[in-house]
């Protein structure tokens, strides 16, 4: 048993009570949603059109050891690779494509993320992880529980992407899906096996995965509500042995053997961690200026961005594709004329 407050142990038992009942009344709340949907009752259904997200959860509890020098002066999120921190341009991002609500999972110098909030006071809410220096980022995960009650995105702090990372994820048709990318060859790659497009495990060894290695994990996530829940009990179950858990690996793997969890590649997707120098070096001088000329040549016109502007693309989408099929003649028969 770990060593924790004589507290903690009533918090894990109540918190186990509450998911139970909480997974209940999703998946009550689910099967009406369907059969609604099914009777026609509403436009929206399962793999036609998903539902809007606009929250999101970023974890930024990590003490950054492997940063060296530079985890002893800062939290990962704040390093600059540009004119304002990573995180600050990650949250940036999340604002354009229309997440109007950002809970931040503090821990190590969370001091920095106070002033961050002060810049961002309708948007961010913060939430400290107390064991920061003895838990995993499932933990982190598991201290936002209170605070996020319906869809959201899920992200690490220390990352850089292209705006298209967002967007594939919230215009994806699934509730569930973990974004892939090709293969980096960058160091410390997690490998994500797949059965047809679905989650089966992951790992950094490749070699201990099944020969359906899809991709690499980078770090971004769009959960749905009812499979949060399943991770937080799949957490809640070990948390009275251990806290070291991650949220990927451990508990979302778990949770992808009761709920189908896709995954989606973005072969050429520009992104970057940076848990150490090496990878810093290969952020700054090669993905962060990639990153900036393909966002610039995808910058949202005024009045597309958001959820607005999501609305908009799709619409285009569908009117286009129900034009195409007007125009383009069938299969085995004559051009018109």
């Amino acid at each position: 048993m770990i060593c924790a407050p004589p507290a903690f142990g009533r918090w894990i038992q109540a918190d186990a009570r509450r998911l139970s009942c909480e997974l209940g009344r999703i998946a009550f709340s689910k099967g009406r949603n369907d059969r609604i949907a099914h009777s026609g009752g509403i436009f929206q259904r399962r793999g036609f059109m998903n539902a809007i997200v606009t929250s999101s959860v970023i974890l930024a509890a990590g003490m950054g050891i492997r940063m060296g020098r530079r985890g002893k002066r800062m939290p990962k999120g704040f390093l600059r690779l540009g004119d304002r921190p990573i995180i600050e341009e990650s949250i940036s991002r999340l604002l354009e494509v229309g997440v109007r609500r950002i809970v931040i999972v503090t821990g190590h110098f969370a001091g920095f993320y106070h002033d961050l909030q002060a810049r961002y006071p309708d948007v961010v809410q913060l939430v400290h992880n107390p064991y920061y220096a003895d838990s995993g980022s499932m933990y982190s995960l598991y201290c936002a529980r209170r605070y996020v009650r319906e869809d959201f995105l899920l992200l690490e702090s220390d990352l850089i992407y292209e705006r298209q990372a967002l967007t594939t994820l919230l215009e994806y048709p699934e509730d569930n899906v973990v974004l892939l990318s090709g293969f980096t060859k960058s160091s410390d790659e997690v490998f994500v096996q797949t059965n047809s497009g679905c989650l089966v495990a992951m790992s950094k060894d490749r070699d201990s995965l099944g020969p359906h290695v899809a991709g690499e994990l980078i770090g971004i996530s769009k959960i749905s509500q009812r499979l949060y829940q399943v991770m937080l009990q799949k957490a809640v179950e070990r948390f009275h042995t251990t806290r070291h858990m991650d949220y990927e690996t451990d508990c979302l793997v778990a949770a992808a053997r009761v709920i189908p969890v896709n995954c989606h590649v973005v072969e050429d997707l520009a992104w970057s961690e940076m848990d150490d120098e090496c990878q810093l070096i290969r952020a700054r001088d090669k993905v962060y200026p990639a990153i900036l000329q393909r966002d610039n040549q995808t910058a949202p016109i005024a009045g597309e961005s958001g959820q607005d502007g999501r609305r908009l693309r799709n619409l285009r989408a569908a009117l286009s594709d129900r034009a195409g099929a007007a125009v383009l003649p069938r299969e085995g028969t004559k051009n018109p004329q």
